[in-house]
């Protein structure tokens, strides 16, 4: 199975596409699966790209929008994680993952999905220390605070990870698993990137969950992007199992964006007829999601995983067989994901001109996707979004679009003058009122919290909350069952594919192969002595008040 890694797409996608088949004529391959490694960019409409967190002069709809309408579809099954510059409207509506377009699949803000025998894992975002405690709080119209707090990893997404058991055999991330550097050619990289290197000596490049996670899940192969560069390193683990990392550039001419690995499946190993490519759910990811529902938490307070010692509290949720084959019953023993995407947003449609006053338009209100009330409903669990919702007084939105089907659902409208600030505004504002707000809401909550069969209503203008919040799923089941790990220390037998690098023609006379000639090469997985042997040759940021300051100093601006 031949599948393409691609770094940051930045929207590009009908230029990856036609990179791919170009080689693919060229060298008489077919791949069979794309992956993005975050900054994908899905952006249906200009409203989604008002969520976008980038500044205004570089807003650009690029081209993902023709394949969410129709006019075009995407030749490969795709696969992307998110990064930090997306829509995260958008993304926002598949927590748990789901097709954004046909034949284009989001992991969500974490997950693993089985990819013809393959199995593939990743976490969206990036690391920012003072939200990986947080819950999961925010939704649109977001502020500039929480149009980027939003893309921050949470530490339950990390949590769940680690429940899984060895065997996940590709591991995605948007940024680097901090400390990566030190195992492959550092000198290499300082020279392309000397910017780096006062974070790379204060172990501060990269993320700290990720690099958890590299140790605990110990993947054959972990994919990154991010930092605009191509670095590639070999991580070795006790016990014979190494980790080949590789991060790629961003979809731009003459940038190493692009590789092809050739991974055999169980198919190839038979010598049977290779079956299509098709993604099925992960039974353990499945069953972990189920058993953790009950931590989930949209609070704008840091809040805390079990852990040894919690006085008798399950800290250990790798699932037993008893527990997945429970939630396989649930899913009638077929764990095909099912092609159940359906349109909720206008497209884009482009002006003649091309022109258009960004200044005009606003962000969408939140709205919730069918795909992931479907999942929900089937695994017994909550949407984060519609908890977040629920739980500060907001009325729930159903799409009045759905492919043009105006007339069978009615739309609910947000009242914005009902929004209680979140974490961010609390933070920037220096009024005294926000904070008295937050406290206040916080405590309704946490009355909703300790008395579950009496819901009371947090401080809200003319909501009440106990009229519109069900009771939550992760109320309704109770998970004690006894543990039982169970360990496969079997990794598949991979190897790259190489492909031949196409030369120029002339300066300024470059094919679209010969443009990609950096894109594709070998992946060098030598160790960082061979390396070092080899090698002879010698955005603004924004102004926060007060206590803000340090720990907004480096906005995630590329």
């Amino acid at each position: 199975m031949k599948i393409a890694i691609e770094g940051c797409a930045h929207g590009e996608l009908e230029k990856i596409y036609d990179l791919i088949g170009s080689i693919q004529e060229e060298q008489n391959i077919t791949v069979d699966l794309l992956i993005c490694c975050g900054d994908f960019q899905s952006t249906r409409n200009l409203q989604d790209l008002q969520c976008m967190a980038v500044p205004q002069k570089h807003l650009d709809m690029c081209s993902f929008y023709k394949y969410y309408s129709g006019e075009k579809k995407a030749p490969i099954l795709t696969l992307f994680i998110g990064g930090n510059h997306e829509a995260s409207n958008y993304l926002q509506e598949l927590p748990y993952g789901g097709w954004v377009a046909p034949n284009i699949y989001y992991l969500g803000y974490a997950g693993v999905v089985d990819c013809n025998g393959i199995r593939i894992g990743g976490i969206s975002g990036i690391y920012k220390g003072h939200d990986f405690l947080k819950g999961r709080f925010e939704f649109p119209p977001y502020d500039e605070g929480s149009k980027r707090s939003v893309y921050h990893q949470r530490q339950i997404d990390v949590f769940r990870l680690k429940q899984l058991s060895p065997g996940v055999d590709i591991m995605l991330s948007h940024d680097w698993p901090r400390g990566i550097t030190r195992h492959g050619n550092e000198t290499q990289l300082l020279r392309f990137k000397p910017a780096f290197r006062e974070d790379i000596e204060s172990n501060r490049l990269g993320s700290m969950p990720c690099e958890e996670l590299l140790r605990k899940l110990q993947p054959p192969y972990w994919f990154a992007a991010h930092l605009h560069c191509k670095f590639a390193a070999l991580v070795e683990h006790p016990g014979e199992r190494c980790t080949k990392f590789l991060a790629l550039d961003k979809c731009l001419p003459k940038r190493r964006f692009l590789q092809i690995l050739d991974i055999p499946t169980a198919e190839d190993e038979d010598g049977g007829e290779a079956k299509p490519v098709q993604l099925k759910y992960d039974l353990e990811w499945l069953t972990v999601l189920n058993l953790t529902n009950h931590l989930i938490s949209i609070r704008t307070t840091n809040g805390y995983m079990p852990g040894e010692g919690g006085g008798g509290e399950r800290f250990n949720f790798t699932p037993s067989e008893e527990e997945k084959a429970k939630v396989l019953e649930r899913f009638g023993n077929d764990l095909t994901i099912p092609d159940n995407f359906v349109r909720i947003a206008e497209p884009y449609q482009p002006n003649q001109d091309g022109t258009v006053d960004m200044r005009s338009i606003e962000q969408p209100q939140a709205y919730l996707n069918p795909q992931t009330t479907a999942l929900c409903d089937k695994l017994n669990i909550d949407d984060p979004l519609r908890l977040a919702m629920l739980m500060t007084g907001h009325k729930l939105n159903t799409s009045t679009y759905v492919d043009r089907q105006c007339d069978k659902e009615e739309e609910v409208p947000i009242k914005a003058a009902a929004r209680v600030p979140n974490a961010d505004q609390l933070e920037l504002g220096d009024e005294d009122d926000d904070d008295e707000a937050a406290v206040e809401m916080e405590k309704g909550i946490e009355r909703l919290e300790s008395s579950p069969d009496k819901p009371q209503t947090p401080v809200q203008p003319k909501l009440s909350l106990s009229s519109l919040l069900p009771e939550p799923k992760w109320r309704q089941d109770a998970h004690d069952s006894d543990l039982s790990t169970t360990l496969n220390d079997s990794t598949p037998n991979c190897s790259l594919l190489s492909l031949p690098t196409p030369q120029k023609t002339g300066d300024n006379d470059t094919s679209i192969l010969s443009e990609s000639a950096l894109a594709v090469n070998d992946l060098n997985l030598s160790s960082p002595v061979q390396q070092q042997e080899q090698q002879q040759d010698n955005p603004p940021v924004k102004k926060f008040k007060r206590r803000n300051e340090t720990i907004y100093a480096k906005d995630d601006s590329d």
